[in-house]
């Protein structure tokens, strides 16, 4: 593999590789980048629908909502 530049290493990793990273860790489904590769269980759309029905359309602040 070639070298990296050295101009580089002031980028940081970004969040969703990191959370890609850890997910792949611990043997989590991979949710980070929203492609999962598994038809989503009814439980999880009755639940996905109902939450789009709510007052909340706007994705959550970086750090998380508790």
């Amino acid at each position: 593999m070639p070298a990296t530049a050295s101009r580089l290493p002031v980028f940081t990793e970004s969040v969703i590789r990191g959370m890609s990273r850890l997910a792949t860790r611990h043997g989590a489904i991979n949710l980070a980048q929203v492609f999962p590769d598994f038809d989503p269980p009814k439980p999880l759309l009755a639940a996905l629908e109902r939450a789009t029905r709510g007052p909340f359309h706007q994705y959550a602040v970086t750090w998380g909502a508790p």
